[in-house]
């Protein structure tokens, strides 16, 4: 299944051809409506632009019509609300013990569902674990994880002050978790070559959205190196054949409230 247009709603504009950025739409027809070129089946990367641009709502795409489409015609956030979101997050390692209603992580989950992937292919999917016991008991495994690593690989170990991590736990503080009420896990196929960037693009907007809803988030370090290379944790997972984690992610309320926005290093560029 292709495009297909409803002729008494398209104007011709060729916005949906011209925004096609796998050029499988053209106007090169006897009507002058737009259609799909041979091959679009194969060729198309599931943006969904030419169903996103239609000013008049004639296209449908895959069966696909704008009747399933949110509209876009609320105000965007204004430069400087974006820019506040952006250098305003923080990574949380300090979370209150209350945990969040399930409906504000599904939330989240929607709004990291619209990050981008290759080829539209969203192959991305979530674990998620919560309470402190479910949580200790994953930690452990990590802590185990980072206790052979010590032992075995010590030139990967002492640069990253892993000895200091295991003394931290023995101690009973929680450095692998530091504390929070919920674990955001994405994993995917491990064949499909859009599934690493794809997990990581959606962490990222989980934690942006997280702290847009004055909550917090830090990427979970620690737990993702020992979850592709320790079996026992790989087991207490329990993720379907096939599939890897490829980040998780802490979520909660935080303890503090910043005030400022420390700077950052300068930016590294070369302009050619």
């Amino acid at each position: 299944m292709g495009i297909t247009v409803d002729t008494e709603k398209c104007t011709k504009d060729k916005l949906c051809a011209l925004s096609c950025p796998a050029l499988v739409i053209t106007m090169d027809t006897k009507d002058g409506f737009p259609a799909p070129v041979e091959g679009f089946q194969e060729l198309c990367i599931s943006c969904a632009h030419c169903l996103a641009i239609c000013p008049t709502g004639a296209l449908t795409w895959k069966g696909m019509g704008p009747n399933q489409c949110a509209p876009l015609d609320a105000e965007m956030p204004s430069p400087e609300q974006l820019t506040r979101l952006i250098k305003g997050r923080r990574s949380i390692r300090r979370y209150k013990k209350q945990p969040l209603e399930k409906s504000t992580i599904e939330r989240l989950l929607e709004l990291a569902r619209y990050a981008p992937s290759g080829h539209n292919s969203q192959p991305v999917n979530w674990l998620v674990i919560s309470g402190r016991e479910k949580l200790d008991e994953l930690a452990e495994h990590v802590v185990d994880w980072v206790r052979f690593m010590v032992e075995n690989h010590p030139e990967i170990a002492e640069p990253a002050h892993m000895d200091l991590l295991v003394k931290a736990w023995e101690m009973g503080k929680d450095r692998i978790f530091r504390g929070t009420p919920h674990l955001a896990v994405a994993y995917a196929e491990k064949a499909n070559r859009y599934s690493p960037a794809a997990c990581v693009i959606a962490l990222a907007y989980l934690e942006l959205a997280a702290f847009g809803l004055g909550l917090g988030g830090c990427w979970a370090g620690y737990f993702n190196a020992a979850a592709n290379m320790h079996k026992p944790l790989q087991k207490a997972l329990d993720l379907p054949e096939g599939m890897v984690t490829f980040g998780g992610m802490m979520l909660g309320v935080p303890t503090f409230e910043y005030q400022r926005i420390p700077p950052r290093n300068p930016v590294k560029v070369t302009w050619r």
